[in-house]
């Protein structure tokens, strides 16, 4: 079936082009039921007229079709972007808020898992269960996390099966990298010197990844740093629910530490790895990587900010847990999304250089 607007050549049976987003069933009007509205995150991010569209944040917006019904063929086509064909130009990006929906899908599918296994290990007391249920609650919410970021990265130039490896290579370099510095601080081990040693780590592993001019946007930063820090976050998590099992505790203090390090993953490894690679990807720009890049006011600000918080997370003092922590959990995605707004404004930024600055001539 080919779409009357834009050519495009769509499978039989759709309701909408998966190129521009025309409705067919409704020969054309471009109002269709709220209810079935398809999102495609490739090319139709939002249905706003443009003079209406803004990247100021509405949050009842950005989460306004999580509770939406989607076919499999939008989530199959979500997959997709982040290929060499399917990555758009920065012209064809759209500079509005993205409308994610796809992470909550995969944080019911993860507690079904979960429940499965705990089923299997409480009722029928198979421990081969066991090994599963440490890993599906260490990943639940760090990977559903990951999705949010994933979906929130308009460019649509990393593929998914690149944010998966970098899941766990960027988790497990991160983590070798943070012994090394223990390591080296072992006689000095306190809340200052563990948000010091584990942001370097997270930061360094970032860097890594993104230090080619392929992730220059902050947008890519904030997902790269997601990525290495949901590993992080899930490997630490598997770490301390196996430890509490084995040092004599009972399963229900295995559950509990699985739920609270769950309930509170977004707002720590996470969230803190996002900002500083969205804020090296900020300060890196379109040039090759240098390490006064690493001195560059904006970059080192949020840095210093993200230690401070993993600090201060850390510190033992009354009230810190879980009131302070909720605090900081807080705080944390106030900057993510203040700093999602600002790449926003960057794609914004960038198309308009494109379409309105003179080309300068090529010297000879």
């Amino acid at each position: 079936m080919n779409c009357p607007d834009c050519v495009y050549s769509n499978p039989e049976g759709v309701r909408y082009c998966l190129n521009c987003g025309k409705n067919f069933k409704l020969g054309g009007n471009t109002d269709p039921d709220p209810d079935s509205l398809f999102y495609e995150f490739a090319s139709y991010v939002d249905a706003m007229p443009k003079q209406m569209r803004s990247v100021e944040p509405k949050f009842q917006n950005i989460f306004s079709r999580v509770f939406r019904k989607h076919s499999t063929l939008e989530a199959d086509r979500l997959f997709i972007v982040g290929t060499a064909i399917t990555t758009p130009k920065i012209e064809e990006v759209k500079e509005t808020w993205p409308k994610p929906w796809l992470f909550a899908r995969v944080f019911l599918i993860a507690l079904l898992a979960f429940l499965g296994m705990h089923i299997g290990v409480t009722v029928f007391h198979n421990f081969n269960f066991l090994p599963g249920l440490i890993i599906i609650g260490a990943f639940a919410v760090p990977i559903t996390t990951l999705m949010f970021f994933w979906e929130m990265n308009a460019p649509q130039n990393i593929a998914f099966y690149r944010v998966i490896y970098v899941v766990l290579i960027g988790g497990i370099l991160s983590m070798l990298v943070a012994l090394v510095f223990f390591n080296l601080v072992k006689n000095n081990i306190n809340p200052i010197t563990i948000g010091i040693v584990e942001e370097v780590a997270k930061v360094i592993t970032v860097i890594w990844f993104v230090r080619n001019h392929k992730y220059r946007y902050m947008l890519n930063g904030l997902l790269v740093g997601a990525a290495v820090g949901a590993g992080f976050a899930a490997f630490e998590t598997a770490g301390y629910a196996l430890r509490s099992l084995l040092t004599g505790g009972s399963f229900e203090h295995l559950y509990t530490t699985i739920l609270w390090r769950s309930v509170l993953a977004p707002g720590g490894h996470v969230a803190w790895a996002a900002l500083t690679g969205g804020a090296f990807c900020k300060a890196q720009g379109d040039q090759k990587f240098d390490f006064s890049l690493l001195v560059k006011p904006y970059f080192l600000f949020v840095f210093l900010l993200v230690v401070a918080m993993h600090a201060l997370w850390d510190t033992p003092i009354k009230g810190m847990s879980p009131f302070g922590h909720i605090f900081l959990m807080v705080s944390s995605w106030v900057v993510v999304f203040l700093m999602i707004r600002r790449g926003l404004k960057e794609i914004a930024n960038k198309k308009w250089r494109i379409a309105y600055e003179p080309t300068q001539p090529t010297q000879p």
